[in-house]
């Protein structure tokens, strides 16, 4: 039974030596494991504090490429608002253009029918005159042979001239 009850020397013997294995690692063990435990303590805060920057450093970064995405949309936008403006513009000139020289043409056009009428009328008037005259002289020989005939032909133009 001695086994199992220990008697009181063997515990004051395994007490000193447990005080005395406690001192020798108060004093040469404790030290150097809580200065690698504060040590890997303070490592872990830094990393923390680093992994909290580079979030708010992610977080500022995505804000500032949401500002640039936006910036650029909105450039983007008043490009093609301008091209389109241009074009429009553009177009409409071309139009407005093509309306003034559609209107020249047709205005050169009907004025150079008007001279060719002209033209055309003098020139019909001319052959009437001359036709008159024609007549006019192969009448006067034929009638100027005899008076009867002079004075038939003048009753015919009298009654000519009323008609008209």
């Amino acid at each position: 039974m001695d086994l199992i009850t220990p008697s009181s020397g063997l515990i004051i013997w395994q007490l000193l030596g447990f005080l005395a294995l406690l001192l020798i690692l108060a004093k040469f063990a404790w030290k150097p494991i809580l200065a690698a435990l504060e040590e890997r303590e303070s490592t872990i805060e830094q990393a923390l504090s680093a992994a909290e920057a580079a979030k708010a450093e992610m977080a500022n970064l995505k804000s500032e490429n949401e500002r640039l995405l936006q910036e650029a949309r909105a450039e983007r936008d008043a490009i093609l608002k301008s091209a389109n403006d241009a074009a429009t513009k553009m177009l409409e000139e071309a139009k407005n253009q093509a309306s003034a020289q559609a209107t020249r043409m047709i205005e050169d056009a009907k004025a150079v029918i008007e001279t060719e009428k002209k033209a055309a009328l003098t020139e019909v008037k001319v052959q009437v005159a001359q036709l008159s005259l024609d007549i006019t002289e192969k009448l006067l020989r034929k009638s100027l042979a005899n008076d009867t005939e002079q004075k038939a032909l003048v009753d015919t133009f009298v009654k000519d001239l009323k008609l008209n």
